[in-house]
């Protein structure tokens, strides 16, 4: 499709939408930002939660696309799940076709397959299989839940309302990876731009679910449905890894923190703070 110009950008203040917010205006979108708390440094961002539907309707209101980033990132109790991550990406889903939106990018998540075997070899040599798209999904938190509701909603939107969406499983976006099993997942900020962009502009997605990383040398899953978006990711967490690993050791498969694609997640995940 033709590039979007206004894109609502919602999430806005949280680790990941600040890194979009800086890069995303060189591809040529004006952002429209959103966020439960006022976005520092950015007097017209719109300040509104999700569980507002007038207020999310009217920030829909001329946008051409949504990259929709925000809700609860860690787990929390189910309720406040429920709450922002489960109906507040429904009320954004309405306000998305009361308005006429055409396309939506949705953040999901490791975490919605998280119980997902990880691959053995992952250093180097041998390479391991990788995780193929359509694994089921396996939730490993209530957080890894509501991303597979939002995929599911997504397709819904699809098939009943011709709302397109890319579902992006995102691994870790951070400037650098933090971790040594973060080096098989991570995406760096500048591919998740070019991601972002790539699913903003591909044509006829339909409800296209990608996982969102760099072409990391230790890569766990597979990167096809997203480069068939036109996504070239240029980046390697490659050259963190001998420091991590001469920091944490390499991953252990006797250790359950190590045995699953969620991580600690899937065993004692970190909790939202808020």
């Amino acid at each position: 499709m033709p590039a979007p110009r206004t894109v609502l950008l919602t999430g806005a203040a949280g680790g990941l939408g600040t890194l979009m917010r800086g890069l995303l205006p060189a591809y040529g979108y004006e952002l429209r930002l959103l966020d439960a708390r006022p976005v520092e440094g950015e007097p017209d961002a719109i300040t509104a939660d999700l569980g507002d539907r007038d207020a999310i309707r009217e920030a829909v209101r001329g946008v051409d696309a949504i990259i929709h980033l925000a809700g609860i990132s860690l787990e929390a109790p189910f309720e406040k799940i429920l709450r922002s991550n489960i109906e507040g990406t429904y009320h954004l889903y309405e306000a998305a076709r009361e308005e006429g939106v055409e396309r939506v990018v949705f953040a999901s998540s490791n975490h919605a397959v998280g119980f997902t075997p990880r691959p053995r070899g992952a250093s180097p040599l041998p390479a391991p299989a990788l995780i193929p798209i359509d694994t089921p999904r396996r939730p490993d938190t209530f957080y890894g839940l509501s991303k597979s509701f939002g995929e599911d909603l997504a397709q819904l939107y699809w098939d009943r309302h011709g709302l397109e969406t890319v579902s992006v499983r995102i691994g870790s976006c951070f400037p650098e990876p933090t971790s040594v099993r973060m080096l098989s997942v991570w995406m760096s900020p500048a591919d998740g731009a070019r991601l972002f962009h790539a699913a903003l502009t591909a044509e006829g997605v339909g409800h296209t679910v990608v996982h969102g990383s760099s072409a990391n040398t230790r890569l766990w899953w597979d990167l096809d449905s997203a480069r068939a978006l036109g996504y070239e990711p240029t980046d390697d967490s490659e050259p963190y890894a001998a420091q991590l690993i001469a920091d944490q050791g390499e991953l252990d498969d006797k250790n359950p923190d190590h045995e699953h694609l969620g991580g600690h997640f899937c065993t004692n995940p970190p909790i939202w703070p808020y």
